[in-house]
């Protein structure tokens, strides 16, 4: 992916380029990995972090017919974009808001017999079957009937009165862990759970669980982080191609003229004779300040590391010995991309590459490439 001149992208602090062919390709791959049964895709959290709006159209043209986001608005939001999808919405039925789901079309996962008994009451009132998603917790303990709940509706199906189940569903709690003995007993429980349940199709496998084969695959699969290009198996080498390059404008070079400091705290020590950059990215671009003294960008084929504190606008990086080719004001430094993945710099963070993703500001210019010619720039 380069970086093409246009005023837009040379005034932003940093550019955003993300790759729908990319995403397209992640979505057919999981595809191909989770037949025959269907692939779904979930877009929730602004598809995480890549924008909703672009992403969505890309999946559709890949393929994708079911969608899950989140939240009721989440799902608003989609079908705006997307008149003609299954759209699933994962956090449930909000009260007082049936005939909103109902008007658009929209089919809450049922997380609870209340949640249950308002949807059975909403068709009723609507004097039409109601689509649903009925979700069994088999070992999470968030969302979901639990064993005793499970129970009383595998022993009174008339609950479902009304309820037309677009599919069971659970979640897995270890699914990038193989070898976690968590996962074959979920697969059991969900298994012996279908077995006392009316027949409709079921859905376990996220991203990951993909990966653990056939087995979790059963009627559904519904990957989210991997369509990204988060690594769903990090045991071994990502399988998927990468969505998302950052690129953010160095502001700044300077030469260190006596031993110093840099940044807020005065925590970072630099000699005589440092060249620091200070890149247009900060914590409120969603660089976490987790990353001082321990991220690290590229100029050109060049690694710099992050010296000093984080702060909102801005990070510095050490370019000592660095050619001025690459290390100059105007130029610009890889944050994110190909040689510095989102779970490389999760890594850096401590913490995942879903939240890497989903934290990326707003600030940026966006740029998308790889999809429709109708997919613009989009500037901060």
């Amino acid at each position: 992916m380069t970086i093409e001149p246009s005023p837009g992208l040379k005034g932003a602090g940093a550019i955003l380029t993300i790759d729908l062919g990319a995403v397209a390709t992640n979505y057919r791959l999981l595809r191909e990995k989770a037949a025959p049964a269907e692939c779904a895709a979930v877009v929730k959290a602004d598809a995480y972090g890549l924008g909703m709006a672009e992403v969505a159209p890309a999946l559709w043209t890949a393929g994708a017919r079911r969608f899950f986001v989140a939240h009721l608005e989440e799902a608003i939001r989609l079908r705006e974009i997307l008149a003609q999808a299954s759209i699933g919405v994962l956090n449930g039925l909000m009260p007082g808001c049936e005939d909103e789901y109902r008007r658009r079309g929209l089919i809450p996962v049922l997380n609870h017999l209340g949640g249950i008994e308002q949807w059975r009451e909403a068709a009723r009132a609507a004097g039409t079957p109601l689509s649903a998603y009925v979700h069994l917790d088999t070992g999470m303990n968030r969302l979901g009937l639990g064993p005793k709940e499970t129970d009383r509706l595998a022993g009174s199906p008339d609950l479902l009165e009304g309820i037309e189940v677009a599919a069971w569903m659970s979640h897995l709690v270890s699914a990038e862990e193989p070898e976690a003995s968590v996962n074959e007993a979920q697969r059991q429980r969900f298994i012996d759970a279908l077995a006392r349940l009316p027949k409709a199709k079921a859905s376990l496998a996220n991203s990951s669980g993909i990966f653990l084969g056939p087995g979790f695959h059963f009627d559904i699969a519904r990957p989210g982080c991997a369509l990204y290009g988060i690594n769903p198996a990090p045991y071994g080498r990502n399988p998927m191609a990468t969505t998302v390059r950052l690129d953010g404008h160095i502001l700044q070079v300077r030469s260190i003229d006596r031993p110093s400091t840099v940044g807020y705290g005065a925590t970072r020590q630099v000699a005589k004779g440092a060249k620091i950059a200070t890149i247009a990215v900060g914590y409120a671009d969603g660089y976490q300040r987790r990353l001082s003294d321990v991220g690290r960008v590229w100029l050109g084929d060049h690694p710099a590391p992050v010296v000093g504190r984080v702060s909102m606008d801005l990070m510095t990086v050490d370019v000592t010995g660095l050619p001025d080719s690459v290390a100059h004001a105007g130029a610009t430094a890889e944050i994110m991309g190909p040689r510095r993945t989102p779970d490389e710099v999760a890594e850096e963070a401590g913490t995942i590459g879903y939240e890497i993703l989903t934290s990326l500001g707003r600030r940026y210019a966006r740029r998308y490439v790889g999809g429709s010619p109708s997919a613009e720039m989009r500037e901060p």
